[in-house]
């Protein structure tokens, strides 16, 4: 067990919830974005990397932190001077910490995470894989920030495999890891699974998903259906939701960028 346990526009669908009442305890404002961000490379424009595009959707959102999948860090895709991170954290004035899921292509390729509170400390971990059977290595990158309310909080972005028996594993993983204590946790990402199904029920288990029920779609881009992009958090005592939603933006991405305004309680 780890020493410490341990994101706009409007969205097209409308709200999936009433707006939840105010806590009974003070807390303190985040704004958080889960965004799949398809190594900066438009889905109109096969071969172009355009970093400048992903920074825009962040700034117009103004998260305070960022969980950011499909990255790539020196790679000869994207440019082999070009660490996508270090790139959108320098565009929107904020904080980063990259963690490798795989080798690719001369570089890294994996998840990142941006802040624009200073990083008091990270956590990379790799996810486990199902024995036997084909799939990309994935892997979880989480830093710890202290909040303006002065509350410590561990936030994480991952990004799960395409079948179930890994994802299965790789959510009892996260949970073993980040669910063991009442530390405020925030993990979110793109899951590559839809409600219902077994992984995010192990996730649903220790955390609580900033939308459930009606909630927008994140994929595809174009006329979403489907939601397999989460923000999850707990404990449920000391963060309350204020508002859930999907932006509305089909140009720098192959995935929806999802946000959500939590209210965190402070110490």
């Amino acid at each position: 067990m780890m020493a410490w346990l341990a994101c706009a526009a409007s969205s097209d669908d409308p709200a999936p919830e009433a707006k939840p009442s105010p806590p009974a305890w003070v807390g303190t404002e985040l704004k958080v974005m889960a965004y799949n961000i398809h190594h900066c490379n438009p889905p109109s424009k096969p071969g172009v990397i355009d970093v400048e595009a992903v920074a825009k959707v962040i700034q117009a959102a103004s998260p305070d932190l960022v969980a950011l999948q499909e990255v790539d860090v020196h790679t000869l895709r994207s440019g082999k001077e070009l660490n996508q991170a270090k790139a959108i954290a320098e565009l929107t004035g904020m904080h980063y910490y990259f963690r490798k899921a795989i080798d690719h292509q001369e570089g890294e390729y994996g998840i990142a995470v941006l802040s624009k509170f200073p990083i008091e400390d990270t956590l990379g971990f790799a996810l486990p894989m199902a024995p036997g059977l084909s799939g990309e290595q994935r892997a979880v990158a989480a830093v710890k920030v202290k909040l303006p309310g002065g509350r410590i909080l561990i936030f994480a972005s991952t990004h799960l495999d395409l079948k179930e028996e890994h994802r299965m594993l790789q959510a009892q993983k996260i949970t073993a890891e980040l669910a063991a204590d009442n530390s405020a946790v925030i993990v979110a990402g793109d899951f590559n699974a839809v409600a219902g199904a077994g992984s995010i029920n192990v996730m649903d288990q220790w955390f609580r998903r900033t939308c459930v029920g009606n909630c927008p779609g994140t994929i595809p881009v174009e006329n979403p259906t489907r939601v397999i992009d989460y923000i999850f958090y707990r404990p449920l005592t000391d963060i309350s939701v204020r508002e859930h939603r999907v932006v509305a933006e089909t140009y720098a991405s192959d995935h929806r960028p999802v946000v959500a305004v939590l209210e965190v309680k402070n110490n």
